[in-house]
């Protein structure tokens, strides 16, 4: 697999060639050797890190933790420990949000069965009433505005 060009790598890796020269202008990917007409020329090993971007990606970590990750593997003073502390982050991070998109899911659906859905006006209806409300919340609280 020595040798690929830009898009054969986007075809093996499914992603697109924007998204590989991205990754290269984040340092996600070091800059690939050149032919001389100028064309990238990739690795295996830059398909294998591509792979692990992608798949990093999948299960929710960020542009920046991966990086972090891909600079863990290639430090050989940093063990699985320091890998898990990552880890334990991230899923702290996700059961933080979930609490807060359930807080979200309570707060629209008391507002949902606030509303009639009949033929009031939309400015009338309690959901917009309620997200007009100045006296409750604010657009920088993170707390949904019915359990304020």
């Amino acid at each position: 697999m020595n040798g690929l060009k830009i898009g054969r790598v986007a075809e093996i890796v499914e992603v697109s060639v924007d998204t590989i020269r991205f990754y290269e202008r984040r340092g996600l990917l070091p800059e690939p050797d050149r032919t001389d007409s100028g064309y990238r020329v990739y690795a295996r090993g830059d398909v294998r890190r591509l792979r692990f971007i992608k798949k990093a990606q999948e299960i929710g970590f960020s542009l920046n933790e991966i990086a972090e990750l891909l600079a863990l593997r290639t430090d050989d003073r940093k063990t699985c420990e320091d890998v898990q502390r990552r880890v334990q982050t991230k899923i702290a991070v996700i059961n933080e949000r979930i609490i807060q998109l359930e807080a979200f899911r309570r707060a629209l659906s008391r507002l949902e069965a606030a509303c009639t859905g009949d033929s009031t006006p939309a400015s009338e209806c309690p959901v917009i009433e309620a997200l007009d409300d100045e006296s409750v919340g604010s657009c920088k609280s993170q707390t949904p505005l019915a359990e304020m």
